[in-house]
């Protein structure tokens, strides 16, 4: 596991170069605010919005999951603590104020960026409404 890569995976590239090149500026592996050890993989901290590409297997995807059967008490422990883990972060930052946006791995990043560039946009605007 020390060997499996927690950032910059290929979708989180895939996805913020699609962002980039749209002309959105980000921040990325932005620790979450009071929670040690985690972080948001893209967020766009003035609109607050935090955005999660988890991988399949280690956050179980209900399409593509799979459980090993060797050490498989072990695993079945180790996978529901991530999920947890997740929600416990989305609450927290929800919580906060944040507006949170998971996505699985297996989505078009294409996809995946348009709807990231949709609710940055509708934050954007709910923000300037706002100010006087």
């Amino acid at each position: 596991m020390s060997r499996q890569s927690s950032r910059d995976t290929v979708p989180e590239v895939a996805v913020r170069k699609i962002l980039h090149a749209a002309g959105w500026r980000y921040r990325v592996n932005v620790p979450v605010p009071d929670m040690p050890r985690r972080t948001i993989d893209i967020a766009f901290p003035k609109a607050k919005i935090a955005i999660f590409l988890d991988g399949c297997f280690w956050h179980g995807c209900p399409e593509h999951a799979t459980q090993p059967k060797a050490n498989a008490e072990w695993w079945r422990t180790k996978l529901g603590n991530n999920m947890a883990r997740d929600l416990e972060t989305t609450e927290h930052l929800t919580a906060a104020g944040w507006k949170v946006l998971r996505f699985w791995e297996h989505e078009r990043p294409e996809d995946v960026a348009h709807r990231i560039a949709a609710h940055a946009r509708s934050s954007l605007t709910d923000r300037n409404r706002r100010s006087p």
